[in-house]
């Protein structure tokens, strides 16, 4: 496989995976599964379940009625490539200058509802703007699979049927509560929707009905794909205030043991041990903590990072993408930020 096409398979990832990074990583890692019954018998008896639940008969009917399960599903579930890309790649073509330049016009065009959603849920504009770059390339990739079938596929498949029964149950409630219809209700080949790429279950617990025209829109309408975004990072601990973090300057005899997110310290103590800002400068007077990290291994880049980066890990768990997050916010809203210090 050449560079340049896993390049792209990795970008297809981080688009479609959504807010649930950990589908593709840990189905990836299942040995295949035969299901046991036909999908027409599984059907059957989930839609008894599901009326269990209580999905109305309707809903049922519609959005199940005579839905087959997706080949094209599986096999992108099977067969995932092996990322191996370094984070300096990552952030390269994640995070590039291309996508940074159109964050800031994206961020000059919807400013006034940005203020006023970041008003209300404390989370910054260019923050909001970041994670819908990364996430579906400012709307404009969003997926391609009708998310009921997408899912049932899953569930009946087995290898996270658990998983993708409740989120399956959870996409029928989003139709019963009325804000899309099954038709309609398009995503990831994994059931990640819209613009902001929300499972089911995000979308249950974080969407928000901006315009108040009674539906939850997070594929068109772009106030409630930006209000959903913040309500999300807000549930997630998103401080108001607070940045994400920042590259920092190790000592030579900085000991490593001391890197990864189970060790947090006090700004004062990191300052102590040698830490610096870029450039050599002192750390910050404030009463925070915060944790080194060191995506690239002991000779790449170190970053302090604090609770707002542990928000974006919410989001999706995976540092490359809260730092691509945290850098495009940075760049987006204009800070000079250099993620390879020297």
């Amino acid at each position: 496989m050449s560079r340049h096409l896993l390049i792209k398979l990795v970008m297809l990832a981080v688009i479609f995976t959504g807010s649930t990074p950990s589908i593709a990583a840990e189905s990836a890692k299942t040995e295949d599964y035969t299901p046991t019954e036909s999908f027409s018998d599984w059907l059957e008896q989930f839609k008894i379940d599901a009326r269990t639940a209580g999905i109305t008969p309707t809903t049922i009917e519609t959005a199940l009625g005579s839905i087959e399960p997706i080949p094209r599903v599986i096999e992108l579930d099977r067969k995932q490539p092996e990322f191996s890309l370094t984070f300096r790649e990552y952030l390269n073509n994640v995070g590039s200058d291309d996508r940074i330049a159109r964050g800031k016009r994206k961020l000059a065009e919807h400013r006034k509802l940005l203020n006023r959603v970041s008003a209300k849920y404390g989370v910054p504009p260019q923050v909001i703007v970041a994670l819908w770059a990364v996430e579906t390339d400012f709307g404009r990739l969003t997926g391609g699979f009708e998310v009921i079938p997408a899912l049932a596929t899953l569930a009946h498949d087995g290898r996270r049927s658990n998983f993708f029964r409740q989120e399956l149950i959870n996409a029928l409630t989003i139709i019963d509560q009325g804000h899309i219809s099954a038709a309609n209700m398009i995503g990831s080949w994994a059931g990640a929707m819209g613009q902001c790429q929300f499972m089911p279950s995000s979308f249950l617990n974080a969407a928000v009905d901006d315009n108040h025209d009674g539906r939850k829109d997070i594929w068109k309408t772009q106030s409630d794909v930006f209000a959903s975004a913040a309500n999300l990072m807000r549930r997630n601990g998103w401080v108001k205030g607070r940045i994400w973090g920042r590259p920092v300057l190790l000592p030579d005899a900085f000991d490593m043991t001391l890197v990864g997110h189970e060790t947090s310290k006090t700004l004062a103590e990191w300052q102590t041990i040698g830490v610096r800002r870029s450039g050599g400068r002192d750390l910050p007077r404030v009463d925070i903590t915060g944790s080194i990290i060191m995506p690239a291994g002991a000779d790449g880049p170190a970053f302090l990072v604090y609770e707002n980066f542990r928000a974006i890990l919410k989001w999706n768990r995976s540092d490359f993408f809260a730092l691509t997050v945290g850098y495009l916010s940075d760049r987006i809203s204009g800070k000079k930020t250099v993620m390879f210090l020297k």
